[in-house]
């Protein structure tokens, strides 16, 4: 794991660092290709530029966000934001479910919308797969 990304999950409480832990093994293990690095001051792993999932601190939960994720179709993802984000929110690491996560992070890395160009582009996304 990234250095930085682990310093962030250690900085967590403890419940939160089990989540934030077992979400980047997850993540790492099927994205294997992907840059992870802190971008905004979280966790996120990309694929060619490309910011594809990442998780946040947020006060009361984890937030894992697909920035494609709107486009998954899947019921479990909640819409974020006016692009095409989309995320899934954790209290507990007992909520994490793997073969969810693995379905929804093979999704981000088949369909994925252009956020590495959208500031070139004036707030338009592209769709790159």
């Amino acid at each position: 794991m990234n250095a930085t990304v682990q310093d962030y999950n250690n900085s967590q409480s403890d419940s939160d660092k089990e989540i934030c832990n077992q979400l980047a093994i997850i993540i790492n293990e099927n994205l294997p290709d992907a840059e992870n690095k802190i971008w905004h001051a979280h966790p996120v792993w990309f694929l060619d530029g490309n910011p594809i999932v990442g998780y946040s601190k947020l006060k009361n939960n984890v937030r894992l966000l697909f920035w494609s994720g709107q486009s998954f179709e899947e019921e479990k993802l909640a819409n974020e934001g006016s692009f095409k984000a989309a995320e899934f929110r954790y209290t507990s690491v007992e909520q994490i479910i793997k073969e969810d996560l693995e379905r929804w992070i093979t999704k981000a890395r088949a369909i994925q919308w252009d956020y590495k160009n959208i500031v070139k582009r004036k707030g338009v996304l592209e769709r790159l797969k």
